[in-house]
């Protein structure tokens, strides 16, 4: 290629750059997915993808922390911080014994996750995992996403089964074997 057509390729200017580029490709792979198995089953799929990365995630500030485990106050530091980290906005909205429900403004997804909410698994099991791997179980309900048109997130993680979990439309989590 002649350095005159290099320097004007590089000088248009596309919004193209790594960070832009993996967010589109996730955000068109799970579009696919929600096309072609539909939103359940898609949704299933990109489940195991986020439980893999939670159990790294959880054992990288395990480590970080030197803790065999983490405890609920811990828990949700490290939830808030692993978003903080990936460029969201979670912040606590309450925590108790029960329960720990979070506030979102920013997806780490961006604008790429609004009618994808497949991808909200990730959030679902990343943070399903990290708390049933320490605390013994959870369950996360989402009951407000960006990805289906809301100003904000609001996810709850519920620490025990109680009644209001029980009622609660959410996926649960149990401390795996190897945590």
């Amino acid at each position: 290629m002649n350095n005159s057509l290099e320097s004007s390729i590089n000088a248009i200017n596309i919004p193209l750059e790594r960070d832009i580029f993996l967010r589109t490709l996730i955000r068109e792979l799970s579009g696919t997915l929600q096309q072609v198995v539909g939103l359940e089953e898609a949704s299933g799929f990109i489940s195991v993808v986020g439980e893999r990365m939670g159990k790294q995630i959880n054992q990288n500030y395990k480590s970080a922390l030197e803790v065999s485990n983490l405890s609920p106050e811990q828990v949700a530091a490290v939830l808030v911080d692993l978003k903080k980290r990936i460029q969201g906005d979670f912040y606590i909205i309450e925590q108790n014994e029960e329960k720990i429900v979070f506030g979102n403004r920013i997806c780490p997804f961006a604008e790429k996750v609004r009618d994808r909410p497949a991808m909200c698994m990730m959030t679902s099991n990343v943070f399903g995992t990290i708390t049933a791997n320490n605390l013994g179980y959870a369950k996360v309900e989402l009951q407000e996403t960006i990805a289906q048109g809301a100003a904000g997130c609001r996810v709850v993680v519920y620490l025990k089964v109680t009644e209001e979990s029980e009622d609660a439309e959410g996926r649960e989590y149990f401390r795996g074997l190897e945590a």
